[in-house]
């Protein structure tokens, strides 16, 4: 249509009027295009592959979310002997962790020649450092009963073994992408973190060869699971039952500890603390001398109590929680997941490299989620993030599985105000509200 010259300058006039106060003339593009974006992150309880299932139909919110967890690049033949005990499963978090643990635990046992706690503590930290290199159940099983001193490695535990404290000297961490609703692992990317310096030069007890015949004055080892087969970290807990159960094939087949098999039984911590303390009491009942859990550092530190009272050995696959290092436990509680000290410098990492200036930190409301969201801040402020371009929130976690979902509306809207443009979301499977309250508050996720 043929527009004359004079009629063309008072429409550009009109337009640039408008333009001053929309911004938008002459751009079919919405408003909100031009606001702020934010970049999605997560730590190791929400970064599997079953977490989009929380979102349910906005799963496609998590595409572009990056964290990190504790994770060694896991052995194919690894990957192939979990499937065999879980075809179905998706995701690794924590399995070599717990199989590790299983099977530290029982070469424990092995070189106390003991099924007493007390006396399988004393042998824990010696099964990972200065002795004859072993890195399977069936050979470091041979070497124990013959009372060879061993140093254990394996899937979780490959450069240094474990602290006087009792838990890895060193670890890796890996960058883990959504793209999509899966984790992309071409994008993954692997870092080392801890000193190999720090494991323990202690010597242990002299290891007892096992006599012809085995222990006969020994009752069968029983381990008892702590793991959440329920609650808030259930999405994690296939891969861990996995790791459990392919320890326990392992070692029974490779002819149990103290001449015996290993016996296991099955126990639910629930994410709750009430679930988790009940789930004790019977595996103390029961005469279970370790217990394999619990999931939550926050269900751990609730248990700890119960278990040292009772003189029985809590041993996690998967508490971070840096408090836990010094926690009063009498030398009865052992970790093979590294404390967050470690994970904070690897999570900020990932953070920075992306180029945010201001970052909120939300966090579930228990030790978890507040001891790495300070030692994430702590990072982040040491590397150069002022102390106004961070912002620190909490919400309460459900208390049980009947209680109604994370409200997190009013967190969502201060975090718009805030302008942020990345936010670190640390929880578990609950932690999903969160990414919904964002997207119900109109906060422009980035993917």
């Amino acid at each position: 249509m043929f527009v004359s010259r004079r009629s063309r300058v008072a429409t550009l006039a009109a337009c640039a009027t408008i333009l001053l106060a929309t911004s938008a003339c002459g751009d079919d593009k919405p408003e909100e295009a031009s606001a702020q974006q934010v970049r999605l992150y997560g730590t190791d309880g929400n970064m599997l592959n079953s977490y989009p299932a929380e979102l349910k139909e906005r799963a496609s919110l998590v595409d572009g979310m990056k964290g990190t967890t504790p994770l060694t690049p896991l052995p194919d033949d690894f990957k192939s002997r979990l499937r065999a005990v879980n075809p179905a499963l998706t995701d690794y978090l924590y399995s070599a962790e717990t199989y590790d643990a299983v099977v530290i635990a029982v070469l424990a046992a092995q070189l106390a020649g003991s099924t007493n706690p007390a006396d399988i503590a004393k042998q824990i930290v010696g099964v990972t450092n200065d002795g004859q290199r072993c890195e399977d159940p069936a050979s470091c099983l041979a070497l124990a009963r013959n009372g060879q001193d061993i140093e254990y490695r394996s899937v979780s535990l490959t450069r240094a073994g474990f602290t006087d404290k009792g838990e890895p000297a060193t670890a890796s961490y890996a960058t883990l992408t959504f793209d999509g609703q899966q984790i992309n692992e071409g994008k993954t990317e692997f870092v080392g973190a801890g000193t190999e310096s720090s494991a323990s030069t202690k010597t242990p007890p002299k290891p007892k060869k096992q006599r012809p015949g085995g222990n006969s004055d020994q009752e069968p080892l029983i381990l008892g699971g702590l793991l959440p087969k329920t609650g808030d970290l259930a999405i994690a807990y296939p891969p861990m039952a996995a790791g459990a159960a392919l320890a326990l094939r392992e070692i029974n087949a490779a002819g149990g500890a103290l001449g015996k098999p290993v016996t296991w039984m099955d126990g639910d911590d629930g994410t709750s603390p009430a679930v988790a303390k009940a789930t004790v009491a019977k595996h103390v009942a029961d005469g279970v001398s370790v217990i394999i859990g619990a999931g939550g550092s926050g269900i751990s530190r609730e248990v700890l109590p119960d278990v040292v009272q009772a003189g029985k050995i809590l041993f996690s696959p998967s508490n971070t929680d840096s408090g836990l290092t010094d926690v009063e436990d009498k030398g009865l509680y052992f970790r093979t997941a590294p404390p967050d000290s470690l994970q904070g410098r690897a999570l900020a990492d990932v953070i920075l490299r992306d180029g945010s200036q201001k970052i909120v930190i939300v966090a579930r409301k228990d030790s978890y989620g507040e001891g790495l969201q300070a030692t994430v801040r702590d990072e982040l402020e040491k590397a150069g993030i002022a102390d106004d371009r961070l912002k620190l929130l909490t919400y309460e976690p459900p208390a049980d599985a009947k209680a109604p979902p994370v409200d997190f509306s009013g967190g969502a809207k201060e975090i718009k105000e805030f302008g942020a443009d990345a936010v670190l979301i640390i929880g578990f499977g609950e932690s999903a509200q969160v990414i919904r309250g964002l997207a119900d508050a109109g906060v422009q996720i980035r993917q």
